[in-house]
């Protein structure tokens, strides 16, 4: 892969007493989506946030765009261009959808443009704009949580889990929003455990196991191998599960 947007080599992760990452070594490249596969527990969660530094890598280093972030903290990481949206959304439930954007704004007010295309992207955010975001659904909240990392522009974007326990139809529209993304350029790394959309997302795959990455490929070569799937993950994605 010639020149990844983000390189991971043997990163280590300890989370109190916990080893979590073993020597994660990980290449995402640019302008496409990689899925982070794997079953519940391996590190999925604990990658994304070594690398936007909630949870600084104990060994390793970490190379976003040419440069070496492993001790950079987590604002000036997002500051850099690294956008995050955490499974837990992370919204603050008293300010109103607006408010909610324009704290995510921080380098200036919200560009008249850039809000017209997170509101192509997620249509109810324009109906609630004005409501306090702890009246929506979780699906729209789902929404507003991406849409906080659409707020300025992002060379990556780190995406946990963002279709979990969201209605068929909420996942469509969540599924087309993420793809507004990549076609605007943006590189994705994606934990997804619905395998179905990490097929119709995911450019590249990588799959992790006991804190390490054991795999990674073409999303369509691990899609049309029900043999690896199994192998690698005990699951397989024919019917969508």
């Amino acid at each position: 892969m010639s020149d990844p947007i983000l390189r991971l080599q043997g990163v280590h992760t300890d989370i109190a007493q916990y080893h979590i990452l073993h020597g994660v070594d990980l290449e995402v490249p640019r302008a496409a989506v990689t899925m982070l596969l794997g079953r519940n527990g391996v590190g999925k969660t604990t990658t994304l946030r070594t690398i936007i530094g909630h949870w600084p890598a104990r060994a390793g280093t970490i190379i976003y765009d040419g440069a070496d972030i492993t001790g950079v903290k987590t604002p000036d990481r997002a500051r850099a261009g690294i956008g995050y949206v955490p499974e837990d959304m992370g919204i603050f439930s008293d300010l109103t959808v607006e408010e909610n954007m324009t704290l995510a704004a921080v380098s200036g007010p919200l560009e008249p443009t850039r809000r017209d295309r997170i509101f192509a992207a997620f249509p109810p955010l324009r109906t609630f704009w004005t409501s306090p975001a702890g009246t929506l659904s979780g699906g729209q909240k789902q929404m507003l949580t991406i849409a906080r990392a659409m707020a300025e522009e992002r060379k990556l974007y780190l995406i946990d889990e963002p279709t979990k326990g969201l209605a068929p139809a909420i996942v469509s529209t969540m599924a087309a929003a993420l793809r507004e993304l990549k076609t605007m350029g943006a590189s994705i790394l994606l934990v997804e455990q619905n395998f179905a959309v990490a097929k119709a997302l995911g450019d590249h795959a990588a799959v992790m196991d006991d804190g390490r990455i054991v795999w990674t490929g073409e999303m369509a070569e691990l899609a049309a191998d029900a043999a690896l799937q199994d192998r690698l993950m005990g699951l397989s994605m024919e019917g969508g599960r």
